[in-house]
């Protein structure tokens, strides 16, 4: 899900929770995915589609922080 969704589906309170986890293809990395009302899960993407992963925990947070998300769950 590209930014721009992810910060009007939790506006609407469509999210139901935020997970932080280890990049599966580069564990030096970080990717988040959304859980929606329903079960389902999105990853957070790029403009082109791609998962958005980050080298550091702390840009992760500002890129989430600035979505409106406040909590997070972070999977180690």
């Amino acid at each position: 899900m590209k930014r721009e969704h992810v910060k009007a589906r939790h506006a609407e309170g469509q999210i139901s929770a935020t997970h932080v986890i280890q990049n599966p293809a580069d564990p030096g990395e970080w990717i988040v995915f959304f859980k929606k009302s329903g079960g389902r899960s999105f990853f957070l993407v790029d403009d082109q589609d791609e998962v958005e992963s980050f080298e550091r925990l702390d840009d992760l947070i500002e890129t989430i922080r600035g979505l409106g998300i406040k909590f997070a769950e972070i999977h180690m």
